[in-house]
């Protein structure tokens, strides 16, 4: 039975590997943003191999389904590349995906969020990773998209500079917890 008395855990993923990441800044303020009993941690996923089931059980891998597999919900900030997902986001997912229909993100509760300087906001790429969370039999959050346009003009030196966005990325955040811990409390019936 779950202890319902602890925090709620959530693990982060960002889709770019950039280094200024808007993406990755928008997850290091997100943890700033939750509210009181949950905590967020940005995992990074920069030294999986190229998915190759041929290579068995890669201890990468392995590390990342542990630290899933233990969280009581995924929050992942993508860019959009290309009109679609990061590679090596939809790579990381492939990795996890493994054994199909059982995999670390089946019933997972999952929030998306997206960054990007175009006007969208990187909306398309959230539209194929949530396909392919359905695919992972992942729990997507069914709350109202969080797409920041822009990205350029919201985000400097790491943190969110307009008080709107903020208001937005907190408001769902909120939303997003209490989603995850209303998932965790009917698991643990």
């Amino acid at each position: 039975m779950a202890d319902l008395t602890r925090e709620l855990t959530i693990v982060a993923f960002s889709g770019s590997l950039r280094a200024a990441s808007y993406n990755t800044a928008l997850l290091r303020e997100a943890a700033s943003l939750l509210p009181a009993g949950v905590t967020l941690t940005l995992e990074s996923y920069r030294d999986l191999p190229l998915f190759d089931p041929d290579l068995g059980e890669v201890a990468a891998v392995e590390a990342l389904k542990s630290k899933v597999r233990g969280a009581d919900g995924v929050l992942i900030a993508t860019p959009e590349y290309n009109y679609g997902v990061p590679g090596p986001l939809k790579n990381m997912l492939d990795w996890l995906s493994r054994p199909g229909y059982r995999s670390v993100f089946a019933q997972k509760p999952v929030g998306v969020l997206s960054a990007a300087p175009s006007v969208v906001g990187g909306a398309r790429a959230q539209v194929q990773l949530k396909g392919t969370l359905d695919a992972l039999v992942a729990q997507v959050f069914p709350y109202p998209d969080v797409a920041i346009g822009q990205v350029d003009q919201r985000i400097d030196a790491g943190h969110i500079t307009s008080d709107a966005t903020r208001e937005v990325v907190r408001e769902y955040l909120v939303a997003f917890a209490a989603w995850v811990a209303g998932a965790r409390r009917a698991t643990a019936r």
